[in-house]
C-alpha cells in the first residue's frame, strides 16, 4: 500500500460521490465538473461544495487565486473523425501564488486522487485562463 493512501483519506460518502459522478457523466451532453480540496488539518480529500459546474467559465470564477484544487471534469467533444468522446480527466489546479506547504500537500495526493477517481488523464493548470483552452488539451484524449 502506498504511503499517500495512509496519509490522505476519503470518507465513504466522498468515495460514493466520486463513483456516482464518474458513472453519471459518461453520457453527458454538456461539460460537468466538481471541485475537490484537502482539509489541511484532517488530510481528508472531499468535495469543496455540492455544486456540479456545467460551464467552464463559472468554474473558473469559483476557483481560489492562491489555493490548489482537484477538479474532476467530464467534457464531451467531437473528435476530428466525427465521433463523440467524453474524456473524464483530473484537472490539477496549482496556482503559482500558493505557498510551498500547500503545494506539497496537493502534490502528495495527486496520484491517490487520480487512482481513486479513476480518471484517464491528469492535466495540470496554473491559471484560471487555461480553462479557456481545455478543449484543445483534451483533443488528444480518446
Amino acid at each position: 500500500m502506498a504511503s499517500e493512501s495512509r496519509l490522505y483519506t476519503f470518507s465513504a460518502d466522498t468515495q460514493e460521490k466520486l463513483r456516482k459522478f464518474r458513472l453519471g457523466t459518461s453520457r453527458a451532453k454538456d461539460p460537468q465538473a466538481v471541485v475537490y480540496q484537502i482539509d489541511k488539518h484532517t488530510l481528508e480529500i472531499a468535495q469543496a461544495d455540492d455544486t456540479i459546474y456545467t460551464n467552464v467559465q463559472e468554474l473558473g470564477d469559483e476557483l481560489p487565486d492562491h489555493s490548489p484544487r482537484f477538479i474532476l471534469l467530464s467534457y464531451p467533444l467531437t473528435l476530428p473523425s466525427g465521433r463523440l468522446s467524453v474524456p473524464y480527466v483530473l484537472l490539477y489546479y496549482l496556482p503559482v501564488t500558493c505557498n510551498a506547504e500547500v503545494r506539497m500537500l496537493y502534490a502528495g495526493a495527486k496520484e491517490l486522487m487520480r487512482n481513486t477517481a479513476e480518471v484517464g488523464k491528469v492535466i495540470e493548470i496554473a491559471e484560471v485562463e487555461e480553462l479557456e483552452t481545455i478543449e484543445e488539451k483534451l483533443g488528444g484524449v480518446a
